[in-house]
């Protein structure tokens, strides 16, 4: 496998070789950082419904940093749905920064500058999007 020359795409590459499933530590950073999530997935199914958000936003990420074919408008209508939800849209914004995070953690000292970077551009980028920030 040849490295991505995207930096987003390829940390998720690195960090696949060495975590099956992000779902539970996503989800923990999640709900540790920001507790009134828990409270917004029903007890029973959850799981599947985690792993189906997470899927879906981790392809609208990769398309986003990639070349925009058109999964990235996920991010615009999820924005909309969570509003119905009654979720501020700074939350919604945070589970972006929670996969930021997780992926960096598990990247330890093959986290480049470069890819930080990256990871901060691309959430700036997705803030504006998403009507977060101008």
């Amino acid at each position: 496998m040849s490295a991505s020359p995207n930096l987003i795409e390829q940390s998720f590459e690195l960090v696949a070789s060495r975590c099956a499933d992000l779902t539970p530590l996503i989800y923990q950073r999640l709900f540790n950082e920001r507790p009134e999530t828990r409270a917004m997935f029903r007890s029973q199914g959850s799981e599947l419904v985690m792993g189906s958000m997470l899927a879906l936003t981790i392809e609208a990420i990769l398309d986003f940093a990639g070349e925009r074919r058109g999964h990235f408008r996920l991010i615009a209508c999820e924005v909309v749905s969570h509003d119905g939800y009654g979720t501020p849209r700074e939350l919604f914004i945070a589970f972006f920064a929670v996969i930021r995070d997780t992926l960096r953690d598990l990247l330890g000292d093959e986290r480049s500058a470069e890819m930080a970077q990256a990871w901060d551009a691309l959430l700036a980028e997705i803030e504006v999007f998403a009507g977060i920030a101008a």
